[in-house]
């Protein structure tokens, strides 16, 4: 915020930007701020996915490396 308020303050208003780059300038750093959040929920998201995926590999070991138990003897 500070770099866009600087110009702002100059001297002479020729210097000063104009409306519309002053909202183009607020409008790119929120963007790029919104985009740095966004690129951190991401990251938390797909780390929580793989966590999640990896405490249940377990699971499909077990699927596919069945032996034949029998659990009972015949009625």
């Amino acid at each position: 915020m500070i770099q866009i308020a600087l110009p702002c303050t100059q001297a002479t208003s020729e210097e000063h930007p104009t409306m519309s780059q002053v909202v183009r300038m607020l409008y790119t750093q929120l963007a790029a701020e919104r985009w740095e959040e966004w690129k951190q929920v991401e990251v938390t998201r797909r780390q929580d996915y793989e966590t999640l995926q990896r405490s249940f590999n377990w699971a499909d070991d077990s699927i596919h490396n069945l032996e034949a138990v029998e659990l009972s003897c015949g009625r």
